[in-house]
């Protein structure tokens, strides 16, 4: 328990971090084999961090959408309404509805495309 308090030593003295964990990967010297990420650390990759810090980005990012939703007089039930009514739509257009889609998308990307170029170009400036 203790291993995961220390500060890893330097990576030229061939040690491993926190929880054991290798520097360079999953193997681990003088083990007799390699051994797998424990299940903690897999489950922290998968979700970016650990449980309780992804819980409460959560909350507080589904505290702002929602006061951004209720602002704007959006609520939740409407949403759901306006799925069902694009799907029934969408069934209804036939083959229109393939271009109707090709316009949502094309909407929806105005967005969504500068948004990830922004988020992306934040992550790399935080890797550096």
């Amino acid at each position: 328990m203790t291993d995961r308090l220390d500060p890893p030593k330097s990576q030229s003295q061939g040690s491993t971090g926190w929880g054991g964990a290798s520097w360079s990967g999953s193997r681990q010297e003088g083990t007799g084999g390699v051994t797998d990420a424990t299940p903690g650390n897999t489950l922290e990759q998968f979700i970016g961090g650990s449980p309780a810090a992804v819980a409460v980005r959560l909350l507080v990012v589904s505290l702002i959408v929602g006061a951004l939703l209720m602002w704007l007089d959006i609520r939740p039930i409407d949403v759901f309404y306006g799925v069902q009514r694009f799907l029934t739509r969408l069934w209804n257009l036939g083959f229109d509805a393939v271009r109707e889609v090709i316009t949502y998308v094309i909407a929806g990307a105005a967005i969504v495309i500068p948004v990830w170029i922004v988020l992306r170009l934040l992550n790399a400036g935080k890797k550096r």
